[in-house]
């Protein structure tokens, strides 16, 4: 077969790659390795014919995936000496997590489905044109014209300072970067002062009662005697002038105050008695509806003014959310209460994000679930990696979309919290990373799920877009079953071909599906032209890069396996001080195996990357891209080794559960 041609994808990205291998402990390091190449992959061209013919050809390739068993006496492993299997302990909401593993850039398992395509055409998509986006409609979004229009929106608090009163109706801020929690509640008591002028006030705290949140209630408790002192009211005669009620909420909804108090101790003990929840199953929007209507005939009967409060470091359980978020969108505006959101950024374009926990009995690290997001109603980004559902934290530059959508509905505020959670996997997030004068043409759009769904056929790249997102969701079972690939091999040489010939074959299929969804955004392309929305446009582009990468990866992917099968690693059992040989993995790193036949896809997907960053700087597509070229497009199998686990605890001692967050 002959290589792919450069016409096959839009000439412009031509990058250094950075390189990521694994030394023999399994440990990823940085270093150059010779480049090996396999035979050719997918060799593209405009035409649907030849694009045909290319398939065909790859699946009798990748058939020669054979072996013989003389290949199979080639798997030699130095034992130093015999060793009892590491007893594994039972997995339960979680993934495991190796010590030495980079979860952000380590491969695993995940795609999706689609139908058959071509490959990647030049005359199809050529130089991405600068971002557009019609400036007023952004202007005129909050007027009522008569047509509804899913384009950007900026709230009414974007275009005015942030010390004038906001008149109940109005739009609230849907993203308001700080520092800290001292910060968001400096600013939540001058808008309690701004209401004070206008009447007396109800606030209600609401707290997620995630193990995650102790901290943040404990200075919120700490700073109480601060926001009633600021406001006048600590100690005087006139402190009813606001009250204050706590309530809580995770799988059930909890009232910590009989009826809203000035009593300030009782305020602090009220929010020292909300519990953790160990469900980890948080109902937020059922909540928020429950706090305000609970209160109401207070606000009623003392004409005063209310303010829901919500701290949360997560976005609430997904499917509950969308069954949910609408009532108490209504509920907030029907009884005019502002609602304000302590809480953390979204996830870009993804629901979660994980925590690294390490099981204090068992010295095993778990991937803890959170839910995380995303900022938009529906997700406007792939749910894979190239191999498997994401598990990285990369940030949106905005809120978790239900959180944003009730703050800007109710006239209320998000304050976005720093990201400081040294366990986050994938790393710890910037909130100043993105500044709001690059976000803004990038908002979400916070209309309702229903409307935006029935605008959608009105936008044509918008239903291209999310037709590929959905054929390779790694999230459907049924999906995932398909095209999902495996990283992690057995040592025993037999189990491990077994395994490696059944995930190339997986292989062969989910090219083909990469390739039909690549096919579909080329069929899109002209709608990119004609989209006014910088978002989408920038979804476009990123997404496109990241088909065609991810046709070069998966390719790589079954290479390495043959390269492995036919000359296997030699490697000690037993690797000091005490740690034992457990399996083989797949990692990144930058040298190839079958580099005449993938690389025209890598250039080509590398200068795709290279113009998402020019076109969309300062933005976490531009950050996405720059990761991708980073992240390299040739794997390696490596050793994994692993210590021991800590002693067992006698016989009496109750394990530990695994936390749900």
């Amino acid at each position: 077969m002959s290589s792919l041609s450069d016409n096959l994808l839009p000439d412009h990205l031509r990058g250094d790659v950075h390189e990521v291998s694994s030394n023999e402990t399994g440990q990823e390091l940085e270093s150059p390795e010779e480049s090996r190449s396999f035979t050719d992959l997918i060799v593209g061209a405009g035409a649907l014919g030849i694009s045909t013919f290319i398939h065909a050809a790859i699946l009798i390739v990748l058939g020669l995936f054979t072996l013989t068993p003389d290949i199979l006496e080639t798997f030699n492993i130095v034992v130093v000496e015999p060793l009892e299997d590491v007893e594994r302990p039972e997995e339960l909401i979680t993934v495991e997590l190796e010590e030495d593993l980079d979860p952000a850039t380590e491969l695993s398992t995940s795609p999706q489905t689609s139908t058959m395509a071509g490959l990647p055409n030049a005359e199809g998509v050529g130089q991405f044109s600068e971002p557009t986006f019609d400036a007023n409609v952004i202007e005129d979004a909050t007027e009522d014209t008569g047509v509804e229009m899913a384009t950007i929106t900026v709230p009414q608090s974007l275009q005015t300072s942030l010390s004038t009163d906001i008149p109940i109706g109005s739009y609230g801020d849907p993203r308001e970067v700080v520092d800290n929690l001292e910060q968001a509640i400096d600013r939540i008591t001058q808008e309690i002062i701004f209401m004070l002028e206008e009447g007396d006030v109800l606030v209600v705290w609401l707290f997620d009662q995630s193990e995650s949140m102790r901290d943040d209630q404990k200075e919120i408790r700490e700073r109480i005697n601060k926001v009633y002192e600021e406001l006048g009211l600590a100690g005087a005669s006139n402190s009813d002038h606001l009250l204050t009620a706590v309530t809580s909420y995770g799988s059930n909804y909890l009232r910590h105050t009989k009826k809203p108090t000035s009593n300030l101790e009782l305020i602090r003990r009220a929010i020292n008695e909300v519990p953790i929840d160990p469900s980890g199953f948080e109902v937020m929007c059922p909540a928020i509806t429950r706090a305000i209507n609970d209160h109401e005939s207070y606000r009623v009967r003392g004409k005063r003014q209310m303010a829901l409060i919500v701290v949360s470091d997560e976005s609430g359980e997904p499917a509950n959310n969308v069954q949910t978020l609408e009532m108490a969108v209504a509920t907030a505006t029907e009884m005019q209460c502002r609602t304000y959101f302590l809480g953390r950024e979204a996830v870009f374009g993804y629901p979660h994000a994980y925590m690294n926990w390490r099981h204090p009995q068992t010295g095993v690290n778990h991937w803890l679930q959170v839910d995380r997001g995303p900022e938009t109603a529906f997700v406007e980004q792939l749910q894979t990696n190239g191999f498997r559902r994401r598990r990285d934290a990369f940030s949106s530059g905005f809120g978790p979309y239900e959180q944003c959508r009730i703050a800007r509905e109710s006239g209320g505020i998000f304050f976005m919290l720093p990201t400081v959670e040294k366990k986050l996997v994938g790393g710890e997030a910037n909130k100043r990373r993105y500044e709001l004068k690059a976000m803004k043409p990038y908002l979400p759009d916070l209309d309702s799920r229903q409307k935006q769904l029935a605008m959608r056929t009105e936008y044509p790249l918008r239903s291209f877009i999310w037709q590929v997102i959905v054929d390779l969701n790694p999230l459907n079972e049924e999906t995932a079953r398909i095209i999902e690939l495996r990283l992690t091999f057995p040592l025993e040489p037999d189990a491990f071909l077994r395994a490696a010939r059944a995930e190339q074959e997986k292989a062969k299929i989910y090219i083909n599906y990469l390739a039909n969804a690549q096919t579909v955004l080329e069929e899109a392309y002209q709608f990119r032209e004609d989209e006014l929305n910088a978002r989408w446009q920038a979804n476009y582009d990123l997404i496109y890069a990241q088909l065609i990468a991810y046709q070069a990866r998966v390719y790589e992917y079954g290479a390495a396996l043959e390269t492995f099968i036919r000359n296997p690693k030699q490697v000690p059992l037993l690797m000091p001080p005490n740690r034992r040989l457990i399996r083989w993995d797949l990692r990144n790193r930058l040298a190839l195996s079958a580099e005449e036949v993938s690389r025209p896809y890598i250039d080509r997907a590398t200068e795709l990357f290279e113009k998402v960053i020019e076109l969309h700087p300062g933005t976490p597509w531009a950050e996405r891209a720059a990761d991708e070229i980073k992240r390299g497009f040739g794997l390696e199998i490596v050793p994994v080794y692993r210590a021991p686990p800590p002693p067992r605890p006698p016989n009496n001692t109750p394990r530990i559960p695994i936390p749900k967050l």
